[in-house]
């Protein structure tokens, strides 16, 4: 049997500007000044925003030929788009003539986009097939050379898209590392993969984003913030103790490389995709049932099991948050400022599952992780109350991210998750200089 040993023996301590990853005593901190600091936000967007595999969209999101969908991804404008011939494509939602947008439109249909300003005409690949007076333009204008630009590689797993800048950014599925084998659980909740639900949720957190990469799978809070959530669920029947230790079953935290971490358990709420609990109602027992046994059928007893009862929280570096909880959510966040972030947040779900069952797994997905449900008002309110404080010592004060260093196998309420990120952020903007 292999022993694994605690992260206090398996990583070199270090200590940087912001990092101190000590050892005798243990201890990790994280100088406060990163989370308030302009010159820090510009490092980040810079060593990590172009330079990771930033995620773009489900291609459920665009399932027929020339369906598009215009966001910002990571501050760029982008149009996520399938061509006439089935395609994806990334491209930057800007003409190639004077830098207007083609497409105003949230999401639709087109065989074209038209640049309102001049009328210069781009397919959903991207090419420039259309403009007025051309034969004005100089002897050699080359149409080719004036296709929408894009980023340099564009890679999807399991459908989910993901874009990088960098052409020599390693394959997607070497960066992903670990967290595929999460990505397959989600996936597999669906033996035709699953889908984006109609709707998006957008908001904005007066705090920093890191902040919220690690409320996103911080355990310890859970208990103490979300305590109206987990009241409720009691009244309804559920056996939710209130204790940390009795009510997440087999709790874990995993680095899975590269700056992804996942916390897994299994938690005292129910699942739409097949845990019933009292509180979801008798009548939608019979529904959950159902999709457990579909489940088995496709994947055997065992997976059926782990894909019912797996609950997890997973950031894949930077800022892509998979939370496969009560419901699936894909979170995606950008700071505008140190002190400001924009989320973007969409619900998962299998495509075959009836109206019955989607309508329970809307009310679990708003129930706790809808920006007007029971938990997710308090993890923002507790981000934004973090971020007030830090004006008191930014450059002074340090946070405390020790919790678990000592132990060999961390519980989701431990703090290797968060580690994990940091260590990770530390190698890109500060470059292992030491202090």
């Amino acid at each position: 049997m292999t022993v694994r040993l605690p992260e206090t023996q398996r990583i070199p301590p270090r200590r940087t500007r912001y990092i101190r990853d000590e050892r005798d005593p243990n201890a990790f901190l994280v100088q406060r000044s990163v989370f308030v600091d302009d010159a820090v936000l510009a490092r980040e967007r810079e060593a990590i925003f172009n330079r990771c595999w930033i995620y773009v969209g489900h291609e459920s999101e665009i399932p027929n030929p020339n369906d598009f969908v215009a966001r910002t991804v990571a501050g760029r404008p982008v149009l996520f788009t399938r061509d006439k011939e089935g395609h994806v494509h990334v491209l930057y939602n800007a003409c190639t003539h004077r830098g207007a947008e083609v497409c105003r439109e949230r999401r639709g249909n087109t065989r074209r986009f038209r640049c309102f300003y001049h009328s210069w005409s781009f397919s959903t690949d991207g090419r420039l097939v259309a403009m007025p007076d051309e034969e004005g333009y100089p002897e050699g204008f080359d149409r080719e050379a004036h296709r929408l630009r894009g980023p340099a590689r564009v890679e999807s797993y399991r459908g989910f898209c993901f874009m990088n800048v960098h052409a020599d950014a390693e394959p997607l599925d070497e960066y992903l590392a670990g967290a595929k084998y999460y990505l397959d659980l989600t996936a597999d909740q669906s033996a035709t993969g699953m889908v984006v639900t109609p709707g998006a949720h957008e908001y904005s957190i007066k705090a920093n984003w890191k902040l919220l990469v690690e409320n996103s799978f911080d355990g310890y809070h859970a208990i103490p913030v979300h305590k109206t959530y987990l009241d409720v669920q009691r009244a309804r029947g559920d056996e939710i103790a209130g204790n940390t230790s009795t009510d997440w079953k087999q709790s874990h935290a995993y680095d899975l490389g590269n700056g992804h971490a996942v916390t897994v358990k299994e938690a005292p709420w129910g699942r739409p995709i097949a845990r019933w609990k009292p509180s979801m109602g008798a009548d939608t027992k019979p529904i959950i049932e159902e999709s457990y046994r579909r489940l088995v059928e496709v994947h055997g007893e065992e997976r059926a099991a782990e894909i019912a009862n797996l609950d997890f929280n997973m950031h894949i570096f930077p800022n892509l948050v998979v939370n496969n909880i009560m419901a699936v959510i894909i979170r995606t966040f950008y700071p505008l400022t140190p002190g400001l972030l924009h989320v973007n947040a969409w619900s998962l779900a299998p495509p075959e599952e009836s109206p019955a069952a989607r309508r329970v797994r809307n009310e679990s997905f708003l129930s706790f992780l809808g920006p007007a449900g029971l938990a997710t008002p308090d993890d923002n309110e507790a981000l934004e109350s973090c971020h007030r404080g830090y004006a008191s010592d930014p450059g002074e004060g340090w946070s405390d991210v020790s919790r678990g260093m000592d132990f060999p196998e961390p519980r989701n309420w431990d703090e290797l998750q968060m580690r994990t990120f940091w260590r990770r952020w530390s190698d890109l903007v500060e470059g292992m200089v030491e202090y």
